[in-house]
């Protein structure tokens, strides 16, 4: 009889992981909080290592064609200045592949439509308690339930059930100082490039899709609380199209920016796991949020059934997925937080000075993964 798998969350990370442990012969379970899946969030770029995955799962071509690719882009100031530009092709030539930018929902559908029929999905099912040896207590539409399981996979996000129970001792999330604003523009009239914009203690990020739409965020310094509910007026005074996305963009997400600043001594507790948020929430700076997710997805799904799979698990996504949230974190400092004017100016004409080469190749270090051939 098939080993049993209970993935706790049906966001990206979780998703992936059912799917990859379904392959690797578990009889898996996924267990879903909300009543339904709906088509919420707004944007994600996939880059290189989360393409890499999602080629892993067998979902990697309906990404690229329901993705668009970044083969140009750059920083610059508020008022349009460049300050760095990546040119067509430097990207793929460094890595491999361009990054690709894709509606949440879409990647979302995705992972949904690749599950394996043998693969159970629960909505509406609010876990009660989990325990080292593998039994999840959940509550359902038709009243309590209860699971036994070979491995249970804690992949219910930065507010995590499990890791809240498993994990008496780990910190709490932590915010950032930081409130984000992030829409889908309507199809756009104008050929944009995937760009992010830095004045002091505010960024504006812009990602094309695939079907002429827009992703943008837009980023400021503010103690939980405090910012305002629409988009920080500050932007409106910002170079061109930015005012104009902001205009003509239907619905606005506002988030405060949280992550976990003190990182976990170990991923696993007996039979149980814990993979993307709810093992490494990272701020978005680096955008490797879903991408450390596939990452954490595809090494379980390769190594859960060896003798000495879980601890295999930990010694290989602990350090690395702990050293990019540290480096997310770190830029998102030494970028759209920094407020000081001189630090701001050096910051630039240090971005200036940059070769675009040793830039790329700065950012492979995080980005140019592969997941080992199960």
């Amino acid at each position: 009889m098939a080993s049993s798998a209970v993935v706790i969350g049906g966001g990206i990370g979780g998703l992936g992981a059912a799917i990859g442990l379904s392959q690797a012969g578990w009889q898996v379970t996924v267990l879903e909080r909300a009543p339904e899946f709906r088509p919420v969030g707004a944007g994600v770029v996939l880059q290189a290592n989360g393409l890499r995955c999602l080629d892993a799962l067998g979902v990697g071509a309906a990404v690229r064609h329901d993705g668009c690719p970044d083969r140009s882009g750059g920083t610059r100031t508020a008022d349009g200045r460049w300050l760095a530009r990546v040119e067509a092709g430097r990207l793929e030539e460094t890595l491999g592949t361009p990054a690709y930018g894709i509606h949440r929902a879409a990647l979302h559908n995705i992972l949904l439509d690749a599950l394996p029929g043998d693969v159970t999905v629960r909505t509406g099912a609010q876990v009660t308690s989990v325990t080292a040896d593998g039994q999840v207590n959940w509550q359902g539409p038709d009243g309590p339930a209860r699971l036994d399981a070979d491995l249970v996979v804690g992949a219910d996000g930065i507010r995590s059930t499990v890791r809240k129970q498993l994990w008496p001792d780990a910190a709490d999330p932590v915010h950032v100082g930081v409130t984000a604003w992030r829409g889908i523009a309507p199809e756009w009239p104008d050929d944009l490039v995937v760009a992010i914009t830095w004045d002091r203690g505010a960024e504006f990020g812009i990602v094309p899709l695939p079907d002429g739409r827009v992703y943008w965020y837009g980023c400021v310094n503010a103690a939980p609380g405090t910012a305002p509910a629409e988009l920080d007026p500050r932007f409106a005074s910002w170079h061109d199209p930015i005012p104009a996305l902001v205009a003509a963009t239907p619905t606005v997400l506002r988030d405060e920016l949280m992550c976990l600043d003190e990182p976990l001594p170990t991923y696993v507790n007996g039979r149980v796991v814990l993979l993307g948020d709810a093992a490494h929430a990272m701020t978005p700076n680096l955008g490797q949020g879903a991408n450390q997710a596939l990452e954490d997805a595809v090494v379980l799904a390769a190594v859960a059934a060896d003798p000495d799979g879980l601890a295999a698990y930990d010694r290989q996504r602990r350090p690395r997925s702990q050293q990019v949230a540290k480096a997310s974190r770190m830029i998102g400092r030494f970028g759209q937080q920094l407020t000081n004017p001189l630090a701001v100016a050096s910051r630039n004409t240090l971005i200036r000075l940059t070769p675009p080469r040793l830039a790329l190749r700065s950012m492979a270090r995080y980005a140019d993964w592969r997941p080992v051939a199960r």
